[in-house]
């Protein structure tokens, strides 16, 4: 009653029994009744029959009904909304995209579905592997490993973000997404690669503070320390995808519903759209400064202090043993920007849509399968702990069939 009856109760007593808010309703409704009757006329000025079914209760269904005939054929991806709160009778509302990424490779659902499937377990898998190593082992207790857990995740959540509704279309054989779940997608799409871009900063500056500054090091990265800095990322990243989800859902598309593209993100919504994307645009710039260029400057410049101080080390072992700790996150830095900048900064013209969807499956879909198998087959730590960890369910094993 407290929580759930009461709000209900509110709007109805003060609707029925104020009469001032009974009046400005009927207001609102007289004039929304015009707007529409009005607007409807317009679109059928030869048709006497229908100017007389107007006044009729059936308007509405009948004016859907000569909606769906004069249609062209084909067109099903697209429906007519009334949209009455808003006045707006003669424009088309896209509430379902189709993309056209794979409409090129003739039966992609075929030859697709597979490769895509085996790619998604093999990421899901392989950093499930790493985040459970971390956890178990207790020699994997330390800054580095702690972000490298939070990083597993993230790749999860990347590819889980994509992948699946690829998967999907490919089953019921329709490159589809509707308009809330595209607009979904963009935001967790966008919230966890900016994440990702800030994780990999903190992870360059704890490899600066290991090497660079190795006796202060369990005080600059104390175990808050690190709390804060992994979870500020994911905060960060949060924030970032907001806004630009925000003014994605103000576009308009006017019917036009094909996405040259496999999954929803900023660029192939702005090039469909049919109103003005100035803010936009600008939003898209001033994210790629102020959030994109920092961490990727920040790893360049820490990793600079890196290569000077290891140069400094006399003794070539201990220069192996330094670059070692660090070539794993060097090289998911390379591979993960690389991919990013060619995604979102290829050129408007003579970039194919082949191109295109081969640059945003690495960028999107590869590289969260590559990074646990980087960390695991560079990392002696990783490997030492995956065969602790085989070698105690062995015996664990061995022990449960001989009973």
């Amino acid at each position: 009653m407290y929580c759930i009856i009461t709000p209900m109760l509110n709007p109805l007593i003060y609707s029925l029994r104020n009469k001032e808010v009974k009046g400005a309703l009927k207001k609102v409704l007289e004039s929304q009744r015009k707007v529409y009757m009005g607007s409807w006329r317009q679109r059928i000025p030869q048709d006497p029959r229908a100017r007389k079914e107007f006044s009729s209760p059936g308007a509405v269904s009948l004016v859907h009904l000569w909606l769906q005939r004069d249609l062209p054929h084909g067109i099903g991806n697209v429906k007519v909304s009334s949209e009455i709160s808003m006045g707006v009778r003669n424009q088309t509302q896209v509430v379902e995209f189709v993309f056209l990424g794979f409409s090129n490779i003739p039966n992609s659902h075929i030859y697709l579905f597979l490769p895509f499937l085996a790619i998604y377990l093999v990421t899901v898998l392989g950093n499930l592997m790493i985040f459970t190593l971390i956890q178990l082992d207790s020699s994997l207790q330390s800054p580095m490993y702690y972000f490298l857990s939070h990083l597993a995740c993230l790749d999860i959540c990347i590819s889980s973000v994509t992948v699946p509704k690829i998967l999907v279309n490919f089953l019921y054989q329709r490159q589809t997404i509707t308009y809330n779940q595209c607009l979904a997608q963009m935001f967790f799409l966008l919230s966890f690669t900016g994440t990702e871009d800030t994780l990999l900063a903190v992870m360059a500056y704890d490899r600066y503070a290991a090497i660079c500054k190795p006796l202060h090091y369990s005080r600059l990265m104390n175990t808050k320390v690190c709390a804060t800095l992994a979870f500020s990322t994911w905060i960060w990243g949060f924030l970032n995808a907001a806004p630009h989800t925000a003014l994605s859902s103000r576009l308009q598309f006017c019917g036009v519903n094909q996405i040259h593209h496999i999954f929803c993100d900023i660029p192939p919504l702005m090039k469909i759209s049919c109103n003005d994307v100035h803010i936009n645009v600008l939003a898209a710039h001033i994210a790629s400064v102020f959030v994109g260029m920092p961490p990727f400057l920040f790893t360049i410049l820490s990793y600079n202090f890196i290569l000077s101080s290891i140069l400094k080390i006399r003794s070539t072992t201990g220069k192996c043993k330094a670059f070692s700790t660090c070539a794993s996150h060097l090289t998911v830095f390379i591979i993960y920007f690389g991919n990013g900048f060619l995604n979102y900064n290829h050129p408007g013209t003579g970039y194919s849509l082949e191109t295109d969807t081969l640059v945003s499956t690495m960028y999107c879909i590869i590289t969260p399968m590559l990074n646990p198998l980087i960390y695991s087959l560079r990392n002696k730590e990783v490997k030492s702990a995956l065969k602790k960890v085989l070698e105690s369910q062995r015996k664990v094993y061995k022990g449960s069939h001989k009973q």
